[in-house]
This record gives C-alpha cells, structure tokens and sequence, in this order.
C-alpha cells in the first residue's frame, strides 16, 4: 500500500495545492493520506470550512499541533470528528482526539498526532504518549503511523529510533522547512525530520516575507500576513507492507503549484 503526508498547510496557497494533487494521487494509487493542517486557516489554527475543503479533496486524518485551538471555532467541533486529530499529549482536559484508526484498503490504520517539549508550549512526554497508545491499540492494527509536531531536530530523530520497528512511519512536522533525511530504519520505520509546508515558499515559512523582515530588524510587533508566491507542496510518501506494518521505502517531494498530472510523473 502506498501513504501521502502531506506537510504543514498554510493559508489559501496550501488548500489549494492540496485540492490540486491530492485526488489525483489518490485516483493514481495513494491507498490512504494524512494531512497537517494546523496553519489552513488564514495561516494559524482551523475551521470547519478548511478540515471540509481537505477533508473532500480525499484526506483519511488530517493532524495538527500548538495552533490547533488559534480560532476558537476549533473547540466548537474538534471533538465532532475522531479523524481530527490535536496532540495526544496535550493536557488530558484538552478537547478532541490525540489518536485514531480508520480503515483503508481494506486495513485498519492508526494515526498517532504527537507534539514536542523542547522549544515548544508545555505538553506532557510524547514518548510515555506513544508508549500508551501502541499499548492499547485494537487487535489487528500493525499500521501506525505517528505525526511528531516539534521544534527541535533532535527531539525527533530520537522519537524515530524510539518508535523504529513499532510503528509503520515517524514524520516531522512544524518547522516548515522539509528535510533531506528520509529513510527507511533498520526495524522497518519509514522516518523524516520534517514533511516541509504545503504553501508560498516565497515567504518566511509562509509569511509575507517584508513584514517578517521588518519585526526582525525593528523589534515592533505587526501583523503576519500569508504570502502567495511559488506554492508547493511538500511531504512524503511511503509504501509499506500491510499485512505487517513495515515500511518499503520512503520518497519525499515537492510539487509546484499547477503542475498537474505531469509532475507526479516519476512519483507515482
């Protein structure tokens, strides 16, 4: 079976990439995706519009992280869906759903949204979170894929090796900036750093990019407007046995807005 994760949606630019690509990997082959969409709504949080414009493009979960709650619509529906995912480690008393499993391909696939400690808002040890969701998974789920929101390159990488050979696939989220260390680990745990942003990457990690330059070189506070130029989208993709869990292989990529059925070429 084949996976897409989709990184970090961001604004208008990024719901669009994904109503571009997403049916159309789905129509060539992507048996089940997953969707970060922690920044869709006017670049910070989510709406019910946006988890529905992702959710009808062909997304099975969509994940998300420290933003989740940024419009307070959020708490009005979070709990409505469990294929909407906030952290799992977040406070115990947080509404929604930190985990779930969905069925796709005829298997039954568990997403874990995890969130950081270092660098990031107080949150309780996604490592014990892992360990106690894996320990209560139903029978017959060997399929877990697990969406680690965190700042610190460290902090992820050891939550890979922590989780290799457990779970299906570990990837980053967060930093909006994808990374080049895709692999495949020894226990079979398909693992990146970080997915990157789907959204302008002419920007400052989304943002228009002369006022972020201006609150840096000043010290003044402003606002932070979601940029528009160059759209991509960024994440990966990961073929994995399901009858076992064990990832085959993982290939990230980064799709130009338009691109079509032409830019797949070669990925699917």
């Amino acid at each position: 079976m084949k996976a897409v994760l989709i990184g970090d949606v961001v604004g208008k630019p990024g719901r669009r990439l994904v109503r571009e690509y997403l049916p159309l990997m789905r129509k060539r082959g992507v048996d089940f995706a997953v969707v970060n969409a922690e920044n869709s709504a006017g670049g910070s949080g989510i709406t019910r519009s946006t988890v529905a414009e992702i959710f009808e493009s062909g997304a099975h979960v969509i994940t998300t992280g420290d933003h989740v709650f940024r419009n307070k619509e959020a708490q009005e529906f979070i709990h409505e869906s469990p294929r909407i995912l906030r952290p799992e480690n977040m406070s115990r008393r947080a509404l929604g759903h930190g985990s779930t499993v969905v069925e796709a391909g005829g298997f039954r696939i568990a997403v874990v949204n995890l969130i950081g400690r270092v660098f990031m808002p107080p949150a309780d040890c996604p490592f014990s979170a892992a360990d106690e969701i894996l320990a209560t998974l139903p029978g017959g789920v060997f399929c877990v894929f697990v969406v680690f929101h965190a700042e610190a390159t460290s902090e992820k990488i050891a939550m890979g090796l922590y989780l290799d050979g457990r779970v299906t696939a570990v990837v980053g989220t967060h930093t909006h900036v994808q990374t080049a260390d895709e692999t495949v680990l020894p226990g079979g745990t398909a693992y990146v750093t970080d997915l990157g942003m789907t959204g302008p990457h002419d920007s400052v990690i989304g943002r228009d990019a002369a006022a972020v330059l201006h609150g840096f070189t000043t010290g003044m506070p402003g606002r932070f407007e979601v940029a528009k130029g160059n759209p991509m989208m960024c994440g990966a993709l990961v073929e994995f046995d399901a009858e076992t869990g064990k990832a085959l292989s993982i290939r990230r990529f980064r799709l130009p807005e338009g691109g079509g059925e032409e830019a797949l070429e070669g990925l699917l």
